[in-house]
C-alpha cells in the first residue's frame, strides 16, 4: 500500500513537472506539480477510453507517466484558459 502511494506521487511529480515545462508559465511548484500530475492522470484515465485512445507502451511506469503527462498538459491548458477568461 505504501509503495503504491510512493509510486503514484513519483509518477505525478514527474508528469506534472514535465507538463509544467511544456506549458510555459503554468508551474505550481513541487506540491502543485504533483497534484496537477495526479489529477492529470485521473483526467486522462477517464478521457482516453471515452475517445477510444489506448496507449500501448508496454504498460508499467512508462505508460503511467506518459498518460499522466498528457492529462496534466490538458489540465494545464484548461487552467490557462480559465485564467485568461477570468482576467
Amino acid at each position: 500500500m505504501l509503495t503504491a502511494v510512493i509510486v503514484t506521487l513519483a509518477v505525478g511529480a514527474i508528469a506534472g513537472w514535465l507538463a509544467g515545462l511544456l506549458v510555459q508559465g503554468s508551474g505550481f511548484g513541487l506540491i502543485g506539480d504533483i497534484i496537477v500530475g495526479i489529477l492529470g492522470a485521473l483526467l486522462a484515465s477517464f478521457l482516453f477510453p471515452y475517445f477510444g485512445i489506448a496507449l500501448t507502451l508496454g504498460g508499467g511506469i512508462l505508460g503511467a507517466i506518459v498518460t499522466a503527462f498528457i492529462g496534466a498538459v490538458i489540465l494545464l491548458l484548461i487552467v490557462g484558459l480559465i485564467r485568461k477568461i477570468a482576467s
